[in-house]
């Protein structure tokens, strides 16, 4: 329930595949709230030049993790701007307890607080169906998928009639491993904010449309 007035905090959670992206327009489009995703944060901060901005590049450079107290300082900037007065969606933040305990702390010294985590839960098999159908032309980039945007020829691009192309990462093994991975990095997050009473759950298997109906039931109830 929102009850600080307009403003609305949300975290959005799901799985590869899940369909976040989607439902994060959606959203922003619907509440006028921005979308924030950690690689968003972290390209703002370095093309601002802020300190955490340069400590942040030097550690990617590198191929290192950024560590928890640079990542925490960006998101407190971001979170400051005028764009986030009414609120906020994040999407791939936080991805650790402590850094879910770190936002708690944040948002506390901002007067502030989450309202809804919105987990969109799809069935493992379904993320792999959704991952693995994808297909890509070599020549034009053009992206489809063996089920849901197949192109008119099987296997042949619709633009220029190159052979479609089945990405590493696409593959079923290499999905399969990726999901496993994620399973275990976001559980204990679902589990630490379903203790906290934040968790909102929805049927991400269905209809775009209808997925985000339920959202909106979710927020708006």
């Amino acid at each position: 329930m929102r009850v600080r007035g307009n403003l609305l905090n949300l975290i959005l959670m799901g799985l590869p595949g899940a369909g976040k992206g989607t439902q994060a327009e959606k959203i922003n489009e619907k509440y006028n709230i921005p979308h924030i995703s950690t690689g968003d944060m972290f390209r703002l901060a370095i093309k601002e030049g802020t300190d955490l901005g340069k400590k942040a590049k030097e550690y990617m450079d590198q191929g290192e993790l950024v560590p928890d107290e640079v990542t925490i300082g960006i998101v407190k900037e971001r979170l400051s701007k005028a764009d986030c007065k009414e609120g906020f969606l994040l999407d791939g933040f936080p991805r650790t307890i402590a850094q879910a305990e770190a936002l708690q702390d944040l948002l506390s010294d901002l007067n502030q607080s989450i309202d809804y985590v919105l987990h969109v839960d799809v069935p493992k098999e379904k993320l792999v169906e959704r991952l693995t159908g994808r297909r890509i032309c070599p020549t034009c980039g053009a992206t489809y998928h063996v089920l849901y945007n197949p192109p008119k020829v099987e296997g042949i691009c619709d633009n220029d009639g190159s052979k479609l192309i089945q990405r590493e990462d696409d593959q079923a093994e290499t999905v399969k491993n990726r999901l496993a991975v994620n399973i275990k990095q976001t559980q204990p997050l679902l589990d630490f904010y379903e203790d906290k009473g934040y968790l909102v759950s929805v049927n991400g298997d269905q209809d775009i449309d209808q997925v985000f109906e339920d959202i909106q039931n979710k927020i708006d109830k």
